[in-house]
């Protein structure tokens, strides 16, 4: 029994270091992800007023849970304090088992975000995942007490400590300069116009016309293949028409409401993306964040006047961020829906060149240097 033991805690414990790592690697996402949450919930009527002040703290839940499910598999690997820890993923799990159960029985999540943009899972599997990991948590709960660990005291609370503190400095470091992973459609190499297009082999959203009519006093519905043989307009009387939704497709873009307009309402996406010179986008969500790095936008600035790039300011807040850039008379200013932008800005702001549409790179604002270093580079 005690090698089964060993072999469920390595299981479980590896499990949670390589789902805390991916979820860490982009903690925005787990962050919006909870606030689709929040949002659904406050949609359904449950407590919205707390679901919508506990959006406003999303980010800060996602790297507490990160961490603590890095921290959390490193102990069932080394087997530190079993007791205080096996009680910890218990609740942790059960509540995770929680979350995929209600996205996979509401049927208004595509992901759970379980692991991440990089493993997309549906919340079917998600759930199964869940379940058979509270199975193997239960287990370890059980014989809590004798597990012992194989190291010194010392050792283990160093590992522990060592632990934390590397999951906290890895998600502040993409936080600050993007994901070291980049498994969003606005990866560098990819073409936005393409990610806007609907996927080869999609499988659109089966629908079926239904048609309400009113007999005799009574409502009758029926679709355009099963019209009763003894139909006649003046026995059947139409009310109306509805489409019905049989079988949900998959046939959706990558990159959706991408749209870029002028600050008059023109719609100018056509026009950047295809542009078959080189463009620089700087997407900016909400507001501009203070610090050093604007003198470096503004050396970012110069250097793609003096290549001739246009620079185009891309936000959700234009009347915010507008004044901010005054002295960057050539900059031209673009809305944009936060959807999109927070998925293409996972720094805020971020610095994107263009060629065709095409992400050339990408910089975060804590390392426009490098994007000036880049821009020397070229002819």
């Amino acid at each position: 029994m005690r090698s089964t033991i060993k072999i469920i805690r390595y299981i479980v414990g590896i499990l949670f270091i390589f789902s805390g790592l991916v979820k860490a690697n982009d903690p925005l996402g787990l962050a919006y992800k909870m606030q689709e949450f929040f949002e659904v919930w406050a949609q359904s009527g449950f407590l919205p007023g707390l679901m919508h002040g506990l959006s406003d703290y999303a980010l800060a839940f996602s790297l507490i849970m990160i961490t603590f499910e890095i921290v959390a598999g490193v102990a069932v690997l080394v087997g530190w304090r079993m007791k205080l820890i096996s009680w910890l993923l218990l609740i942790l799990i059960l509540f995770f088992t929680f979350l995929t159960a209600y996205a996979y029985l509401s049927g208004k999540f595509r992901s759970c975000g379980c692991f991440g943009d990089c493993i997309p899972i549906t919340p079917g599997v998600s759930f199964l995942k869940d379940v058979i990991l509270t199975v193997l948590i239960l287990v370890i709960f059980m014989y809590r007490k004798k597990i012992k660990t194989a190291t010194a005291p010392f050792i283990s609370v160093s590992i522990i400590v060592i632990s934390t503190l590397a999951a906290v400095w890895f998600q502040w470091y993409v936080l600050k300069h993007l994901p070291v992973a980049d498994c969003l459609p606005f990866k560098k190499g990819k073409s936005i116009p393409e990610g806007m297009k609907i996927p080869e082999g999609a499988v659109p959203d089966s629908m079926v016309v239904t048609f309400v009519y009113q007999k005799n006093g009574e409502t009758v519905e029926f679709t355009a293949d099963s019209f009763p043989d003894d139909f006649d307009e003046e026995l059947y009387k139409f009310d109306k028409r509805y489409d019905k939704l049989v079988r949900k497709g998959n046939a959706e873009p990558l990159i959706k409401d991408f749209l870029l307009t002028t600050l008059s309402g023109t719609d100018t996406t056509d026009a950047i993306l295809q542009n078959g010179s080189l463009v620089g986008l700087l997407f900016v969500k909400d507001k501009l964040p203070e610090g050093s790095w604007r003198e470096e936008l503004k050396t970012l600035y110069n250097s793609l006047t003096q290549k001739n790039i246009p620079l185009y300011i891309v936000s959700n807040n234009v009347d915010e961020v507008a004044p901010h850039f005054i002295d960057m008379p050539g900059a031209g200013m673009l809305r944009c829906d936060v959807v999109p932008i927070k998925t293409a800005a996972r720094a805020n702001p971020t610095f994107y060149l263009l060629h065709n549409g095409t992400i050339l790179n990408k910089w975060s604002y804590a390392d426009l240097d490098d994007a000036r270093d880049a821009l020397s580079q070229l002819p």
